[in-house]
Order: C-alpha cells, then sequence, then structure tokens
C-alpha cells in the first residue's frame, strides 16, 4: 500500500513538473529586446543589393541572357528579403521579354518563369511555363523537381509522389525537402520532421538552404507543439540570417499562442512591419487583437489587410486568409464564396474545396456545401484550420459525432489556428 502511494505522488509530482515546464515562456524577451534593439541591414540584403547592381551594369543590350537572367534572379532574391512583390513582376517582365529575344528557345527563363509562377500562387500558370520548359528540353532531376512542385501545389497527389520516387535516388536536400512536405500532407509530421532535420544536414555549409530548411523545420515543430524545438530552430536559423522575419515572426507566434504574452508578440510584429512590404506581419497584428479580444482593433486591422491584398498586384495570393476574415471578422460571406469559387480555378484540392464548402455554408448554402463536402473533401487530409471548418458544418447538420471528430483532429494541430477559432475550438471540446 505504501509502494501504491508513493507512486501516486510521484506521478502527481512528474504531471506537476510537466504542467509547470508547459506554463514556463519560451520566447527570450531579452533576446528579442537585443534583437529590436542591435539591428542593422543584414549581410544577406548588401550582399544582395551588390548583386543587383553589378549583374546590372553588365547588361550591354536586348537579349544578354546571362546577365539579365541573373539580375532577375536577385530582384526575386530581393522580394524573398524585403516583400515587395513589383520586384518579382519586374522579374517575370525581364525573363518574358528574354525568352522572346532568344524565340522561346531557353527552357531555364521558363523554369525561372514557373518558380515565380508559384510564389505568387499562379499555379496553372506554373504549369504551363513548365511544359513549354519541358517541350524545349531540361534535365531529368531539374524535370523531377519542378514537376513535383507545381503538382503537388495543383493537388495532383499521384503524380507529385511519382515525381518524389523519381528523385530517390539522388537523395539531396531537394529531396528531402519535398519528402517532407508530402509526409505533411499525409499527416505524418514526424516523418516530416524527420526529412526536413536531414535537409539541414545534408544543406552543412549552404547558408541559404539551411536557413530555409531550419526555418521550415521550426514551421513543422510549431504544427506538432513542440514549440521549444520550433523556437530553438527559428533562433538557429536567425543566427545564419538576420534577415530571416519569417523566423522572427515565427517566434513572435509563440510568443502569442503559448506565452500569452500579446505585448512582446505585438512588438515582434509591428518591428517586421517596418523591415517588409509583405502584409504578412499586418495580419498577425489582427490575430493579436483577437488574443486580446479588442473587437476594434481586430477590425481595424482585418480593413486595412484588405484593401492591401485585394490590389490586382497579388492575385489569389491571399485568399485562405481573405475567406477567414470575411467569415470570421468582416461578415461578409458573399465575398468569401466568390474568392473560394474563384480559387477553384487556380488549384482544385482538397483544401480549396473545404473553403469553399465553409464559404457556402456561412452563406447559409447549407446544402450546396454538403454537396460539396460529399463530393471533393470527405476522407481527404485536411490541415487544422479546414478540420475546424467541416466541424463547423458537421455541427450545422446536426452531426454531432462527425463534428467532434473534426474538432478533435484540428486540436493535434492547436497552433496552427488563431486564437479565435482555438477558442471555439476548446468550448466544442469542452462540450
Amino acid at each position: 500500500m505504501q509502494i501504491l502511494k508513493s507512486s501516486v505522488i510521484l506521478l502527481s509530482s512528474l504531471l506537476f513538473i510537466q504542467c509547470k515546464n508547459e506554463d514556463k515562456p519560451i520566447v527570450s524577451v531579452t533576446f528579442i529586446d537585443s534583437l529590436v534593439t542591435n539591428y542593422t541591414t543584414p549581410n544577406a540584403i548588401t550582399k544582395n543589393q551588390k548583386e543587383l547592381q553589378f549583374w546590372k551594369s553588365r547588361i550591354q543590350k536586348n537579349g544578354d541572357y546571362i546577365n539579365e537572367s541573373r539580375y532577375a534572379s536577385n530582384l526575386v532574391g530581393r522580394f524573398k528579403l524585403l516583400g515587395d512583390l513589383n520586384d518579382v513582376k519586374m522579374a517575370d517582365s525581364i525573363l518574358i521579354q528574354l525568352g522572346k529575344n532568344f524565340n522561346n528557345k531557353e527552357a531555364g527563363i521558363y523554369l525561372a518563369l514557373a518558380s515565380n509562377s508559384i510564389l505568387q500562387h499562379q499555379f496553372k500558370k506554373a504549369d504551363e511555363y513548365l511544359q513549354n520548359a519541358k517541350f524545349i528540353g531540361i534535365r531529368k532531376s531539374e524535370e523531377n523537381a519542378v514537376t513535383f512542385d507545381v503538382d503537388f501545389e495543383l493537388g495532383n497527389i499521384k503524380n507529385a509522389t511519382t515525381n518524389l520516387e523519381n528523385m530517390k535516388i539522388d537523395g539531396g536536400f531537394g529531396y528531402q525537402f519535398r519528402k517532407s512536405k508530402m509526409a505533411h500532407y499525409d499527416g505524418n509530421l514526424e516523418q516530416s520532421i524527420s526529412s526536413m532535420q536531414r535537409a539541414i544536414e545534408i544543406a552543412a555549409n549552404d547558408v541559404t538552404s539551411k536557413n530555409i530548411a531550419l526555418s521550415t523545420c521550426a514551421d513543422l515543430y510549431t504544427h506538432a507543439g513542440k514549440l521549444d524545438n520550433a523556437y530553438s530552430n527559428y533562433k538557429e536559423s536567425i543566427k545564419l540570417n538576420s534577415a530571416d522575419l519569417h523566423s522572427i515572426m515565427g517566434m513572435g507566434w509563440i510568443a502569442l499562442q503559448h506565452d500569452n504574452n500579446d505585448a512582446l508578440a505585438e512588438k515582434i510584429f509591428k518591428f517586421v512591419q517596418t523591415k517588409t512590404k509583405s502584409p504578412e506581419p499586418l495580419y498577425k497584428l489582427i490575430l493579436v487583437a483577437q488574443h486580446k479580444k479588442d473587437v476594434l482593433a481586430e477590425k481595424k486591422y482585418a480593413k486595412q489587410y484588405e484593401s492591401i491584398v485585394t490590389d490586382s498586384i497579388y492575385g489569389k495570393m491571399y485568399t485562405k486568409y481573405l475567406i477567414q476574415l470575411y467569415t470570421q471578422i468582416l461578415n461578409n460571406p458573399a465575398k468569401a464564396e466568390i474568392l473560394a469559387k474563384a480559387e477553384l480555378t487556380n488549384r482544385a484540392t482538397p483544401q480549396t474545396y473545404s473553403w469553399y464548402a465553409y464559404s457556402l455554408f456561412a452563406n447559409n448554402k447549407i446544402a450546396a456545401a454538403n454537396a460539396i463536402y460529399k463530393k471533393y473533401v470527405s476522407g481527404q487530409p485536411l490541415e487544422a484550420l479546414e478540420l475546424y471548418y467541416m466541424g463547423k458544418l458537421m455541427e450545422a447538420n446536426k452531426k454531432g459525432y462527425n463534428a467532434k471528430e473534426f474538432y478533435t483532429a484540428a486540436n493535434e494541430n492547436y497552433y496552427d489556428l488563431s486564437p479565435s477559432v482555438a477558442r471555439d475550438l476548446a468550448s466544442k471540446l469542452n462540450e
């Protein structure tokens, strides 16, 4: 009896320690203060500026393939650092004209255009450029990699799997990175993280590749709720590249959702906002306002965000987020429905069909939502937000058991969800 009593005490103590550790803040206020206070123009930005000047100065005439293509590549690099989509548009213009100057016989131009199109969520256009490159002729390794990228985004998972298998013999960084993406799609987060860790190892001293893999691995740890690991990877990524604003915002998200430190999160997002033209930090400020339950600030930021990302330059890049705003904050489900339906012409996947089904439901078209769900979504792998959406649809249909299943599955990736969705989800699971 005494042994049993001691075991119970020990177990209780361990559980208490575990709970205390989970409550302990992860993001260091001191680290963030130092990062913000001592921030100077990062080496990556300085190097990119020099490269841009160098290649631009070497362009002698139209049709200068090497110099113009390298200049275009560095414009895209600047976009990745500073978030100005006009840089990608300018790069596209240069490449399209270059393709014409070479009578559409340079495959590399179309591979670059395909990659740029993916950046802009123009997936059908990316496929068109890829087919042009294939027609001209490209190496098998390039074909497998870019075809995987395009098919994966278009939801052609069977084809993407075949191309991934074709890359297996190489087993390098590109293969491991894409293997991780496929495992994440399949819901195997453990395998996804393992493959991304392998990509980090393979990257070795390649700073750019290692930076991308570390930051992506941190995202995966966040999905899995392993926030200490996520924070460590974000921190390591920032040490490699202090211009890694994505990782800095990743820390802000942990500060908000785990540490409940909305003041620190807000400081991080507002700092990033001064360093990029991307609308992403503004979206994060919407979520800070949600966390604070500050409805006025939430709506103010949501309207600012809407006015920016509905500009024609962004196309369909932010459809997912606009749908969430229109259905949950700005109270315009009709707009959400229009956007979700239009997205299906860009990529028809279980994810995008779930957006459409949810938008129909939010617009009081439950029968139409059910039809979309049954035909295109049921039984397919979904992310946390989309699982929550389908839970709401099942609840509207008074299918409590099915709704609970969706909510439970969504809760497995709790840290992928906005504060308001997370609160609603918690209330549903506690009913």
